[in-house]
């Protein structure tokens, strides 16, 4: 379980948000929405504690996150980023590899059961083919989806995913959320900003509203995602609207005469 407590964060002194209070719990799928500066990626962060609190407390299976070192760290919490610049070119195999660093012991290799942990989450992702690849030489959209096999690969329990759909086409995209909610039924804690509200009816459980480095508004992505809220903090009108069938809602840009 991971809980924030009354959170500030920020860089050096500057504060970028605060007074964030909420708690994530093992399956559940939590989604944080918010405009482009309102704080995400830096609470994200500090959640990870890449970052240091400006104020109040992380706490990771009700431990204060800086009591714990940043191997057992990585071995409870695991991380996507947006962007990962390519350096060097390593094989996609062994970036997913990489993700078993905090289960290997110091100045010792890979064993047998890291590597097949690591071709289990790139056969997961549908990226086996991949695996000799440089990871220098792929799309950005397969680089985005060997960083979460990297995730998978530390088996953590939670899952901290920062837009991890923005640089993927449409079906890839659609193969990302339907493996997040899979990890939350095997009992994962998951994480993942979006700016896609109907990305947060497909696969949250609760969504937090992130605006101006507030929480504006937490809870069931039905009671939170309202259109007032939704212009709030796009300043974009939408229309709501359920699919036939009652399935599922969705969100969509309110056009103007003409468009």
């Amino acid at each position: 379980m991971l809980e924030l407590r009354d959170l500030a964060f920020g860089y050096g002194t500057r504060q970028v948000g605060g007074g964030v209070s909420l708690i994530l719990r093992p399956g559940e799928v939590l989604a944080l929405l918010g405009p482009n500066g309102a704080g995400k990626t830096t609470l994200f962060k500090t959640m990870l504690g890449l970052l240091a609190p400006l104020g109040g407390e992380v706490l990771l299976d009700a431990a204060p996150l800086e009591t714990l070192d940043r191997k057992e760290r990585a071995r409870r919490i695991a991380y996507v980023p947006q962007a990962h610049a390519a350096l060097f070119p390593f094989t996609v195999r062994d970036v997913v590899l990489m993700g078993r660093a905090a289960q290997v012991a110091p100045f010792s290799a890979p064993v047998r059961n890291d590597r097949e942990v690591a071709a289990a989450a790139l056969e997961r992702l549908g990226m086996a083919h991949l695996s000799d690849r440089p990871y220098t030489e792929i799309s950005g959209g397969e680089r985005q989806m060997t960083l979460i096999a990297r995730a998978l690969a530390q088996q953590p329990k939670v899952l901290v995913m920062d837009e991890p759909t923005a640089s993927l086409d449409y079906g890839n995209q659609m193969r990302v959320l339907g493996h997040v909610r899979r990890l939350a039924r095997e009992g994962m804690a998951v994480v993942l900003s979006t700016h896609n509200p109907d990305h947060v009816f497909m696969v949250a459980d609760r969504v937090a509203m992130l605006h101006d480095g507030a929480l504006a508004a937490l809870g069931p992505p039905a009671d939170v995602l309202t259109v007032e809220r939704v212009k709030q903090l796009y300043n974009i009108d939408v229309v709501m609207g359920v699919l036939p069938g009652g399935s599922s809602q969705v969100c969509s840009p309110r056009l103007g005469p003409g468009d």
